[in-house]
């Protein structure tokens, strides 16, 4: 934990009783820094370590996670930090700020990094085919290594073309590349943006090729040793880490031991393990021109526009999108027992990091720093959710109706047009299912207005599930009222 020379320090240690007999043991530091970092932000310190710790609950408790830590810095000064839970449920070992998980895609910021370093270093060239480097690689004459980079390149994903026992196995290169190398491009490169580890696997082998170095050693001396990250490692260590936090999953409803994802398998995609507070050291050095120029960076934080003229929303190893309005930057990670995440507001010079021990849809990660910012910023939450004028009570009934039969996977020729519930009839249902059945009964239906988009009159709702967890849905209408097309984005 990085302390300010002129903070305050107050402590308050928290027990509570959640999941009925469970035991939740919980501490809570609040740093109460100078008072230009508390400015803006509403309520006294007490309301607000209250709204934190009530909204946090909520997402462990509602999600059945065991435990998270957490840590929100404001212009780089500590402003809160908490560990909730349990780093495991075997023997109720209570979670600590010195637990670590796995933090899964946050691996990719890394590996993004070490691309630029190399580039600088004369290496390679982020704009040459992957040819150039790895002519065998699946299509490697078609993509580029920005495009690797920006999840443009159109190649399948290998993780999700993998079962749970393929990825708790060691594999070569050869091997992850086998999983693919059949496979068509998903579409041309460079006219979409679809999230693919596979780019990131080949970026491995790249880093690898170009530096005469093992991926493992390249990331320990040119990326965690200049960053002062001791306490950063892979799953492969995971055994020897004493405050190794347990992951776990939900499995026909209930929750369970997570897998691991084999070192080999994750690996420059996502094989890292970490705390909170080598995360921060990761992003102080990385954003401060430690790691790569600030050019670089720069390039990093810049989201790829694809030649059909979209914004991909993600730049090299970072997404880029907004929250209530606001601008967002950073990660999520997700494996087979964890959740992370690392995103930074620059409107409001706030970092927010939380890492969890259970993966799950909504991802208790984000969800939790969703949660806190709203809790910060309860003004900007408020301006982001109001409803817009004019809803149609028919339309929202429709859009409530609608929603209950997409989490319960069941078609209906009454609601849906003729294709639409044709499609639900067969894999769709149980896609939507699986999909937005697990986020629960909906709190509120906010109705946000009307707009014509693709020849379709849409009708955009939020449908909020608790703290830190909001979905967009949109719905378009024929002119028999049937609902014929559905869109849906995290909020």
């Amino acid at each position: 934990m990085i302390l300010s020379s002129r903070a305050n320090k107050s402590e308050l240690t928290i027990a509570r009783d959640r999941w009925g007999q469970m035991r939740w043991f919980a501490f809570v530091v609040l740093l109460l820094v100078a008072s230009q970092t508390m400015a803006n932000i509403e309520g006294s310190e007490d309301e607000l370590v209250q709204r934190i710790d009530d909204d946090v609950w909520a997402v462990l408790h509602r999600t059945e996670t065991p435990g998270a830590t957490i840590l929100v810095l404001r212009d780089g000064h500590p402003l809160y930090s908490h560990a909730y839970g349990l780093r495991a449920l075997d023997g109720q070992l209570p979670a600590g700020m010195d637990t670590h998980y796995e933090i899964g895609s946050i691996t990719k910021q890394f590996t993004a990094a070490a691309i630029l370093q190399l580039q600088d270093a004369g290496k390679l060239n982020i704009d040459a085919k992957v040819s150039t480097y790895l002519p065998d690689a699946p299509h490697a004459g078609q993509i580029t290594l920005r495009q690797l980079l920006t999840h443009t390149s159109g190649l399948p994903d290998y993780l999700g073309l993998s079962s749970d026992e393929q990825a708790t196995k060691s594999a070569t290169f050869q091997q992850l590349m086998g999983i693919v190398a059949d496979k068509p491009l998903d579409f041309q490169p460079g006219s979409k943006a679809s999230y693919s580890n596979t780019g990131y696997i080949i970026l491995g082998r790249i880093i690898e090729l170009t530096s005469h170095e093992s991926y493992r050693q390249y990331v320990r001396a040119h990326l965690l040793q200049p960053a002062g990250m001791t306490q950063t490692f892979t799953v492969a260590d995971e055994p020897s880490l004493p405050t190794m936090a347990k992951g776990y999953r939900r499995v026909n409803g209930k929750i369970e031991s997570g897998l691991t994802i084999h070192d080999s398998y994750g690996w420059s995609a996502g094989n890292i393990v970490s705390t909170v507070g080598d995360l921060e050291k990761w992003n102080e050095a990385l954003t401060s021109g430690k790691i790569v120029p600030m050019a670089d960076y720069a390039l990093m934080m810049t989201p790829q526009i694809t030649t059909d003229g979209e914004n991909s929303g993600y730049g090299f190893g970072l997404f880029i999108d907004t929250v209530n309005g606001q601008s967002r930057i950073g990660h999520t990670g997700g494996s087979y027992g964890f959740t992370a995440a690392n995103f930074y507001f620059p409107e409001q010079k706030l970092r927010i990091i939380a890492l969890t021990n259970n993966v799950d849809v909504p991802e208790p990660g984000e969800m939790v720093t969703n949660a806190i910012f709203n809790d910060l910023y309860p003004d900007l939450a408020r301006a982001a959710t109001r409803a817009a004028p004019d809803e149609d009570p028919t339309v929202a009934s429709k859009v409530k109706t609608a929603f209950e039969h997409l989490q319960k996977g069941t078609d209906d020729a009454s609601l849906f047009g003729a294709s639409l519930n044709a499609k639900m009839k067969t894999s769709l249902a149980t896609h939507m299912a699986g999909e937005y059945g697990r986020y629960g009964a909906p709190t509120a239906f906010v109705f946000k207005g009307r707009r014509s988009d693709g020849g379709k009159n849409w009708s955009d709702y939020l449908i909020e599930f608790g703290p830190g967890s909001t979905l967009k849905f949109s719905v378009a209408l024929d002119g028999e009222a049937k609902i014929i097309s559905l869109g849906f984005n995290n909020f």
